[in-house]
This record gives structure tokens, C-alpha cells and sequence, in this order.
């Protein structure tokens, strides 16, 4: 039997049920409806619903056949009139759940076709969202080697014991399947912390034009929770807040296709898979944020790297621990690094959860559909995102919002990054500040007046101190922030690469640029000597040098572009009157 396209939708008294079953035979069909059960039979088509509230036959329910639309629209009288009927829009939960294909099942749900949305957990007690604590326990060294779990609710094992190679791309984690929590923990910071790049960093913490812009950009949550927002001022009712958030046809069809299950999760489990939440929609709203809305190729890696849930199979005791890592994966990994998207993302996740399950579940969609269209990443579907899709449908509305609650209360600072942002920042900005009060080099000064020798002013600029460059964290934070200045060189130190490869100054000396040619390129015929001359003089006033170490040269005036990101030519050096160029 088929499952065929279904809506429902309500109103004070009755539920409408609009069941779509092209080339269907309208004078064979059945309906069949009492209490919370639903069923509809046109064969091919069957459909049987669990609803969320009790319906009623007195006589009042009504049908009606679309020919054209192929649309079967049936009217039922609900058993409490004015009563409202949530979760409507979760159309795998409406789903009666499918009995077990094993021969004999380990654990089984007794009612479970019965229970309602907010009666799927515990009850409603304080959820606790404290850290967890748990004594310390010695193995001992002759111990066989536990096997490490991992994906929704930590349920899984063994998946990648034959599938190490395929999947090395999608994880950060080498075998998984025997890789403790504490020891995947402590290769993820070791990771981070290799993979932090000063230089990157702080490109975009002074030229921030393209962060500024993409943090102007409106996502379709922040309209809908304005919204929402505006409805909760005019009146106190909160049973339709879910109707701001709708569902597209293609999200209706994913929705259709996931197998509907109970998920028996004792307490650690039930935290470890909200705050996993919080990490996977951390980093949804960084990636939909830095392509405003829009999705390509990057979109996969960008959410599985941002999120050490998926990558790293992390599992978390608190909210805290969940923002710091995500905050340095931020400064790590993605194309923009900056504090800021760090802070928006967090804001856009409290309002996703403020706004409830119906949000929640649409970001979870839009994660599957990136995943499933991504080759290597498909896997992840399968670990977590499907489950999560099922099963939010189920979870309780208050722990959502406990949890927005919990996040808006965990403050994250820099500081807590582990990454010396604030030296960094801070020592560059020192520099800058020199830099803006420092007078014109003798070297500028000689070459602007023109009375004075070209070799004085090499000679002179050779004798400059090199102790005097700052060491340590801050010399580099120092060389680094020279570097974001952009070039300072007049036109008499002007360089240029030619065709051949040949680096030349473009005017040599203060009087070629203010028209004094010398008397030699006055001459015709005089090429070859007027190439001597100017390579003498070259040689003279300008002394190429390349970049030291792995770096470049410590005082940079152009702008230190991060690794892999192209070959550009830029000013390196002037500290000492010599010039060079980094590739």
C-alpha cells in the first residue's frame, strides 16, 4: 500500500483532513475514524493517523472529492469543540507508529499509538540543565578496549570499523568505533589549536567589510519571530504560535519518508541529544548566515566542521561547553572568522528554539536535504539528523524552551576561547597606534629631498636595530597588525613586477618621478647603458629581499593573506629600509 500526500489543518469545531490520491476510484474508498484513530483506504492508497486530539461521529462530519486535484478533503467533528490540537504540522508523528520486523523484540512500548506529544518523556519535572558529574574510574592496562558509541543518543557502534576510508572526509576522528569520549575530546583541541591561524584571524578582525554584511542579513526566522513576538503582546494564548512556521511540499515529503519510532533514552541521554541540538543548529545558522540563505557546494563541510557533534562524534554534559567549542571551531576552520558570527549564531539559535518545534524541525529538514545532496555527507543522515527529524516531533515544547533559556544565560567571552584573541587584538592595535604616531623614516626623507646620496640612505637604513622588534606572541600579533594597514611606500619606493619574472622598481629615484630624467635617457641610441644605469642605481637605493621563515619577513605592510588562498604579491618589509615581496 501507498502513503499518500496528507494535510491537516483545524478550527474551532471541526479537524480537516485533505488527502491527495491521483487515479484513485472515487466510488472505491473507506474512512474510517474514533477517538485519536484516523484511516483512509482508496487502493491503491492507505493512510493511518495517530491525531493529537479525540474526534467525534454525530452526524455533523462532512467529504468532498477534487476530480481535477485528485484531493479527498473530509471534515470531522471534534470532541470538544473549541478545543486545539497541536502538532498538527508533524506529520511523521501523525503516523501510526510500524510494528518491529525482528522475531522477538528486545523492549517494547506498551500504548504507544496512545501517548501524546508531551507525554513521549518523563514528566514534567526540572530537567536540570547543571553539569554532570561522575567519579573517575581506573582500566587497567591488560582491560579490552571498550567500543566507543556515537550518533542519536549515542545508540551506534561499529559503523565505521570497515568504513574508515570511504568516511574520512565526512569525520575528523580516526576509528571512532574505538575512540573514547574523553580521548576524542582531548584530539579535538589538539586539532583546533594546530589549526588556529593568528595571520587569518586577525585579516578579519581589521577588514571586516564582508562580516558587517553578511551580519546585516536577515534569515526567514528573524521575521517570524518578530512575529511571533507581536502575537504574544496582543494576547497570552500559545497554541498558535506554530502556525507562523509552515512547511513547503517538498518539506511535507521528507517528512512522509522517515519511519516514525519512540526513542527509549534514559536522562544523560536525553541531555547529551539536546545540547547535540544546540550544536548542530550553531552551526546551521553560521552557514546559512555566511551564505545568506542560499546553498552550494561549501554547505555540507561548512555544518558538519563547525559542528564537533558530527565531525568528532563529541558528546556534551553543558551548554557552556557546547558554545566554547563552537566558538573556536568559528575562529579555525570556515572562510570568515570573526567573534561577531560567533554571538550571532547564538542569538539566531534562541530564537529557533523560542520558536518552538515547528522551527526547529524545518532546520533539521534543510540539514537533510544539504547532507542527502552531498555524497561523502549522507552518512551523517543516517547517524543523526534523521533521527533527530523524528524525533523532535515528539519532544516537549517547555524543554525547548528551557533550553533557549539555558543558552541565553551561558555567556561566552573571548577569553574562554583558549586562544589569546585578546592578546592578539590587543597587540596589534598597539602597533597600529605606533605606527599612525611615527615620524618619516630618513631613508623617505633623504629620497624626497633628492640632496642627498642614494647609498646613503641603504647604508644608513642597514644600520637600523633589529632588537628592536617585539618578541614573543606579541611581536608576531605586532607584525601582523603592520600587515592590515595596507601599503604605506610613496611612488619614489614603488615596485612592480614584469613579465619575465624580473622585479624592478617602477620610478628608481625621487627625481625620475618628478620628471629630472637622467642625461643619459636623454641620448637616442643609449638603451643598453641606460638598463646598466638604472639596474646601479636600482641596486643602490632598493635592495630586494625575500621572506624569512615560515611567515615572511616580522613587519609587513600589505595585507598577510592566509594560506591556500592564492598567489597575490604584496609588501612585506620596510622596518629596515630593504623591501620584498611575499607570494
Amino acid at each position: 500500500m501507498l502513503t499518500p500526500a496528507f494535510d491537516l489543518s483545524q478550527d474551532p469545531d471541526f479537524l480537516t483532513v485533505a488527502i491527495r490520491v491521483p487515479y484513485a476510484r472515487v466510488s472505491e474508498f473507506d474512512v474510517y475514524f474514533q477517538g485519536v484513530d484516523f484511516r483512509f483506504y482508496a487502493k491503491p492508497y492507505f493512510l493511518r493517523l495517530t491525531l493529537p486530539g479525540r474526534i467525534v461521529e454525530n452526524g455533523s462530519e462532512k467529504g468532498s472529492y477534487d476530480a481535477d486535484k485528485g484531493i479527498f478533503t473530509i471534515q470531522l467533528p471534534k470532541e470538544t469543540p473549541g478545543q486545539h490540537f497541536e502538532g498538527l504540522n508533524m506529520l511523521t508523528a501523525l503516523l501510526a507508529p510500524r510494528k518491529s520486523r525482528t522475531a522477538k523484540p528486545l523492549v517494547e512500548e506498551i500504548g504507544a499509538s496512545e501517548v501524546s506529544e508531551e507525554g513521549v518523556e518523563d514528566d514534567d519535572g526540572d530537567f536540570g540543565w547543571e553539569i554532570e558529574q561522575s567519579p573517575y574510574e581506573e582500566v587497567p592496562e591488560g582491560a579490552v578496549r571498550p567500543q566507543g558509541h556515537y550518533g542519536f543518543g549515542g545508540l551506534r557502534s561499529g559503523v565505521f570499523q570497515r568504513l574508515q576510508d570511504e568516511f574520512s572526509d565526512v569525520i575528523d576522528i580516526k576509528d571512532p568505533d574505538f575512540t573514547s569520549a574523553a580521548e576524542r575530546r582531548q584530539k579535538r583541541l589538539a586539532a583546533e589549536l594546530a589549526k588556529f591561524d593568528p595571520d587569518h584571524y586577525l585579516a578579519d578582525f581589521f577588514e571586516d567589510e564582508a562580516v558587517e554584511q553578511v551580519l546585516q542579513y536577515n534569515p526567514w526566522w528573524t521575521d517570524t519571530y518578530s512575529k511571533m513576538m507581536a502575537f504574544m503582546g496582543k494576547s497570552q494564548e500559545q497554541e498558535n504560535h506554530a502556525a507562523l512556521v509552515s512547511f513547503s511540499e517538498e518539506e511535507k515529503y521528507q517528512l512522509r519518508k522517515f519511519v516514525h519510532k519512540s526513542y527509549l533514552l534514559d536522562k544523560r541521554a536525553q541531555r547529551q541529544v539536546y545540547y547535540s541540538l544546540i550544536d548542530i543548529l550553531l552551526a546551521y545558522c553560521y552557514e546559512t548566515r555566511v551564505n545568506e540563505g542560499e546553498k552550494n557546494v561549501e554547505s555540507a563541510w561548512n555544518i558538519r566542521k563547525l559542528s564537533p557533534t558530527l565531525c568528532w562524534f563529541e558528546t556534551w554534559t553543558n551548554v557552556h561547553d557546547v558554545l566554547v567549542s563552537f566558538g573556536r571551531r568559528v575562529l579555525c576552520y570556515p572562510l570568515y572568522r570573526h567573534f561577531k558570527l560567533v554571538t550571532k549564531a547564538c542569538r539566531d539559535t534562541i530564537k529557533i528554539l523560542q520558536l518552538g518545534k515547528s522551527a526547529v524541525l524545518k532546520c533539521l529538514l534543510d540539514i537533510h536535504k544539504i547532507f542527502q545532496e552531498s555524497d561523502p555527507a549522507y552518512i551523517l543522515n543516517d547517524l543523526y539528523i534523521s533521527d533527530y527529524c523524528v524525533w523532535i516531533q515528539k519532544a516537549k515544547s517547555t524543554r525547548l524552551a528551557a533550553l533557549a533559556e539555558a543558552l541565553k544565560e551561558a555567556p561566552l567571552t573571548k577569553a574562554q576561547l583558549g586562544l589569546e584573541v585578546n592578546e592578539l587584538e590587543a597587540a596589534a592595535l598597539l602597533v597600529r597606534e605606533e605606527e599612525a604616531a611615527r615620524p618619516a623614516s630618513p631613508a623617505s626623507s633623504s629620497e624626497a629631498s633628492g640632496s642627498e646620496d642614494p647609498g646613503s640612505s641603504a647604508s644608513s637604513a642597514r644600520t637600523a636595530d633589529p632588537d628592536s622588534e617585539p618578541e614573543g606572541l606579541a611581536g608576531r600579533a605586532a607584525a601582523r597588525g603592520r600587515s592590515l594597514q595596507g601599503p604605506v611606500l610613496d611612488e619614489s619606493s614603488a615596485l612592480r613586477v614584469d613579465g619575465s619574472g624580473l622585479r624592478r622598481p617602477a620610478t628608481p629615484r625621487a627625481d625620475v618621478c618628478r620628471g629630472a630624467l637622467p642625461a643619459s635617457t636623454q641620448a637616442p641610441g643609449r638603451a643598453g647603458p641606460l638598463i646598466e644605469e638604472l639596474g646601479e642605481q636600482l641596486e643602490a637605493v632598493v635592495q630586494l629581499s625575500e621572506p624569512e621563515g615560515p611567515t615572511g619577513p616580522p613587519q609587513g605592510t600589505g595585507r598577510q593573506h592566509p594560506p591556500g588562498t592564492g598567489g597575490r604579491v604584496s609588501f612585506v618589509g620596510e622596518h629596515d629600509g630593504r623591501f620584498g615581496f611575499s607570494y
